[in-house]
This record gives structure tokens, sequence and C-alpha cells, in this order.
């Protein structure tokens, strides 16, 4: 029964990005005259059929593939052992060795944000220069004729850079600093976000059994994280609904077993509930008191659908004795609009804590990122419910808001462009605009439609040509 409602809300989502996604690239093949989006990964694919289980160049070096199986593009790589769609663009620097292959992406934002700025003195009104940003290391090689070996090292300098309680983000909520709850500020990520081994096995064309560890890794739960997610490429912040989908990225141990079939695969992983804590510079005590499964199917080469739900054992350190159910269900489409650097990306996202009768919350997210080479457009829309014991808010205010469900929207449009490239690394400067709409009860502290905004510069890895 479980399956059945996952796919049903796949089948539901699917149905939606589909209209969203499609809808966007074909008005901007009529302004800019593209070819019509196109399966563009579909003839790589029958090419890399084509090739010997080595993958080897004319000079006889083996070529990247995806990490966790001989078969499939390095394009269709997400975060964890998740899947994005094969036509995904990949910036990133690499290198070819005689054994090894190296694979090195990330960003950095230099920005100016601030936060409310049109309701002074109201909640959240702050403003802050800050500096997101991550760093990811990989390296894979072949082991005899159907193994592969896949390591990933992945780092974060926000403590550094933007101090323990992380930047601005109005309506953000989740882990805290010095003992209190962080609310409207996003927390920063641990400097090690990442340190993992995984190992392929090839049983034929279609079939691959995978065994993956993390020290911290992530668990086989959600959609890839938002900062991996092409759809939020040029988008500097969090998303709001990320401790509902994807806040299991940074787990500190965790195993996962998969296994793929054709266009299919099924994991299951056993992980540390809690969340990481506040000192971002140390490895948290390994639980592995959670558990989660994850049914991942990539369509064709542009679609990538996954449902998973996750049974985390005390996650917030200052509610130990509560725990949380998560579902989650994700479609991401990417396509090729023919033309340097012209493609788009698109995601759509649900997602529900369930902890019981007076702490169950949906969020549902979408988001698109327009790439017209120098030139970027992106959006993000969002839902969240949130309670107020959530948003830090007392008992015995107005109509009791630790009783309710407090529903946030917010939607945010960015505009981006290459300033300068250089080495294989694009400098990019862009804006951001985010409009919010609070439930009724939280106006009187938030204002009534909060505003925010931001300016930056970016430096990222180019595209890589495949």
């Amino acid at each position: 029964m479980l399956l059945d409602k996952l796919f049903w809300l796949t089948a539901v989502a699917t149905a939606a990005v589909a209209t969203a996604a499609v809808t966007l690239p074909a008005s901007a093949q009529h302004e800019h005259h593209h070819e019509p989006v196109k399966d563009t990964v579909s003839h790589e694919m029958h090419d890399m059929k084509s090739m010997d289980h080595a993958q080897m160049d004319h000079q006889g070096s083996p070529h990247m593939t995806h990490s966790f199986s001989l078969g499939l593009p390095m394009t269709r790589n997400g975060s964890g052992t998740g899947w994005q769609p094969d036509a995904t663009p990949m910036y990133a620097y690499m290198k070819h060795g005689s054994k090894w292959n190296y694979m090195l992406h990330g960003s950095i934002f230099l920005r100016y944000t601030a936060q409310n700025f049109n309701n002074d003195g109201k909640r959240g009104a702050d403003s802050k220069v800050s500096a997101p940003n991550w760093f990811m290391g990989m390296a894979q090689r072949q082991v005899g004729k159907n193994g592969l070996l896949n390591v990933r090292a992945m780092i974060s300098l926000d403590r550094l850079v933007d101090g323990g309680a992380g930047y601005p983000l109005l309506f953000q909520s989740g882990e805290s600093w010095k003992g209190k709850p962080l609310i409207d500020r996003q927390h920063p990520h641990d400097l090690i976000s990442e340190l993992s081994v995984g190992y392929t096995q090839r049983i034929n064309d279609k079939v691959d059994l995978t065994v993956y560890a993390g020290y911290p890794g992530e668990p086989a739960l959600g959609p890839t994280a938002f900062m991996h997610r092409m759809s939020a490429f040029n988008n500097p912040d969090a998303v709001l609904g990320h401790h509902w989908q994807d806040a299991t990225h940074i787990t500190f141990g965790v195993v996962t077993a998969g296994v793929r079939y054709g266009k299919f695969k099924l994991e299951g992983s056993s992980f540390t509930g809690r969340e990481p804590d506040e000192n971002r510079f140390n490895f948290d005590k390994p639980r592995f008191n959670s558990y989660s499964y994850r049914l991942l199917f990539n369509p064709s080469a542009n679609w990538a659908l996954q449902a998973s739900r996750g049974f985390i054992k005390s996650p917030e350190p200052r509610e130990p004795g509560e725990d949380v159910n998560r579902s989650t269900a994700s479609v991401q489409h990417s396509g090729n609009l023919g033309g340097k650097n012209k493609w788009i990306s698109s995601t759509l996202v649900w997602g529900l804590n369930d902890a019981g009768a007076h702490h169950k919350e949906h969020s549902v997210l979408a988001e698109s990122n327009l790439q017209l080479d120098k030139w970027a457009v992106y959006g993000r829309y969002e839902w969240v419910q949130k309670s107020g014991a959530e948003l830090g808010l007392e008992a015995g205010e107005p109509h009791d808001p630790l009783l309710e469900k407090l529903p946030v929207s917010m939607f945010s449009l960015g505009l981006n462009r290459q300033i300068a490239a250089f080495k294989n690394t694009l400098l990019q400067a862009g804006g951001q605009i985010s409009l919010y709409k609070p439930d009724g009860l939280l106006e009187g502290i938030y204002g009534k439609t909060p505003l925010s905004g931001q300016v930056y510069l970016r430096i990222t890895p180019a595209l890589m040509r495949m």
C-alpha cells in the first residue's frame, strides 16, 4: 500500500512539473528561435553502450562514468546515491589518470542580503554580507572487469565565513546555536560535509549492486540536495523546506545498499537520525538508529523521479523524545535548448514531516533555472507549513499559534550574468528579490508582504563539454 501511495504521488508530481518545465522552454524557443528541447543524452547513451566495459578513450585511459554504475553517464550523479536526469549539464573540473579519474566542483557566493527590508522593526529584518560555499571532490576507478570504486569528500567553509548562526533567511528554521533554535536564519554546514566510499558490482548491462558508506554521508531519502540541483544552480539561498525534504544530506553515519535494474533503482539505508550538532568542525557520534528506503526512476534522459520514506530517530537535540517520519516525492527535468550553454532545469518536490498528531506538516517546492549562455533567469516557489513552536512563538499570543499550522508562501526571481572567464572558471554577477506571504496570524509579527533581496558575485567551474 505504501509503495502504491508513493507511486501515486510521483505520478501527480510528474504531471504537474511536465506542464511547468515544458511550457517555459517552449516560450523561450519561440522568442530566441532555438531548436526544440531534445532527449539530449539518448545518443550519448547509445554510444556509451557500444563502448567496451572499460569506457576507454583513444589513448587507453578510462572515462569517468556514473559514481555507482559503469553503464550510466556521470551526468546522472546527484547528491549521495541519488539520480538526476542524464541531460543535466555539469560544471566541474576533471582529470583522467591511468587508473583513477578525478572531478572537482563547487560554488562560492560573495553577497549582500537584506531580509524583510520593507518592514523595519518587524521580526526577521536583518542584513549581512555572507559567503555561502561548498566544494566536492570525487575519485573513481574500475576494479577488474565489472567493479567500480568511488570515493568522495565534500567541505564547506560556512562556519568560518558566516559564523555559528549562519546567514539571515526569512522564515527559515532548523538546528541551533548556543543552545537556542535558529529561526529566520540558515544554519552553517559542517566543515566536513561528506566523506564516503562506494563500491558497485555490475552483474550485466541492466543490473548493478551498490554499497555506499559515509561518515558523514547521505542516506537514501529525499531528492538531490538543493546545492547540487541544477534547477537551483544560480540561487544562493537554502530552501525553506530544507528540513522537510533534503536535510539528511549531512548524516554522521550512513550505510546504503541498492540494486539497479534498467531504469529503476531501489535503495535502503541505515543511518544516524540526529542532525549535526553546533560544533561544525567535529565528527558527531554515529548511532545507526534510523532507516529509509527510496525508489528512483529515470524514464528518459530528461527526467528523474524519486519517492522515499525515512524513519528518523530523535533528529532534534532540543526535542530528544520526538521521532519524525519523513515522506518525499520529487521530479526533476533537464533539457538542452540548442546552442552553446543553453539549457533549462526544473524541480518539483513534496515533503512531509510526521511526528504525531500535533506535528504533521507539508512542504512544496517548485524551482527552475533557464540558462541562455552568459545570461540566466531563475525562480523558486515554496509553500511550507510551520508551527508556532517551529518559529519560536510563545503560547498565549493571539489564537495561541503554538497549536496552529502556519503556512508560509515565498516566491523569488533572480537574474544572473557571466562577467568573466579564466582557466575553466566563471565569474558571475547576479541579484534576486523574494516576496513572502505568511499566514494571517504572522502578519503582525513579520508584516503583511515581507520582501528580501540580495546582490552577489559568484565563482564556479565552467560547463564541461561532454
